[in-house]
């Protein structure tokens, strides 16, 4: 059995979640949105339980007992960051929101999108979300041989790391995460469908497992 791993640097988001550990101490609800695409939205897991948004609520309701966790999955396959921001508002006033979980970059980088253009409609969109009350965390892209191959794929990265930074936002690292896997041996097989994009059920559960590890970590840590 191959086993769900990541260093514990690379689960340290890089930013406090204040608005969401407030409601935590305070017992009150925790509402997140899962914002993003297919990969937040399960395409390639057997079963939707497994997609990362499910196993983001089944870990947090079990680490948090007695409080009221609900994880809105709003995943829409195939979308890019600008039809993301497109949506961020009515998103967030539909369902309003402590946390947004905003997964992007997989698509920029796999079609080659400018990087000046993502830079400043992922800033746009970061700005945007923030000023309607969430915190929020940015998971970039998925290190499969799709995005692997893409030749910019360190200034995606860069540049989300960045925007995080610069807006006060979390990052979760999945590129390194996922990368420390295949550096440490485990074949994309494991983790990637044939299509060599999409997480199968491994990389779904996992993924969300560890994302479940790093929002703790900022909500009940020191």
């Amino acid at each position: 059995m191959t086993l769900c791993r990541a260093k514990p640097e690379l689960l340290d988001l890089g930013a406090p979640l204040p608005i969401a550990r407030k409601v935590v101490a305070e017992r009150k609800p925790l509402r997140i949105i899962a914002l993003g695409s297919s990969s937040t939205s399960g395409y390639g897991a057997s079963n939707p339980a497994f997609a990362y948004p499910t196993q983001l609520r089944i870990g947090l309701e079990k680490a948090l007992p007695g409080i009221d966790i609900d994880v809105i999955n709003r995943g829409i396959g195939g979308q890019d960051v600008e039809e993301m921001a497109a949506r961020m508002r009515t998103e967030m006033q539909d369902n309003p929101a402590s946390l947004v979980v905003w997964q992007t970059g997989t698509n920029a980088a796999i079609r080659h999108m400018p990087l000046d253009k993502f830079d400043k409609t992922l800033r746009g969109g970061l700005a945007l979300g923030k000023s309607l009350g969430a915190d929020f965390v940015l998971m970039n892209m998925q290190y499969v041989p799709a995005v692997v191959s893409a030749p910019d794929k360190e200034a995606y990265e860069k540049i989300m790391a960045t925007a995080a930074r610069d807006y006060g936002a979390g990052l979760f690292r999945r590129f390194d995460i996922m990368e420390a896997w295949y550096r440490d041996g485990m074949p994309y097989a494991q983790f990637v469908q044939l299509d060599g994009l999409h997480l199968n059920d491994f990389g779904q559960k996992c993924i969300g497992k560890l994302l479940t590890r790093s929002i703790l970590g900022a909500l009940t840590g020191p």
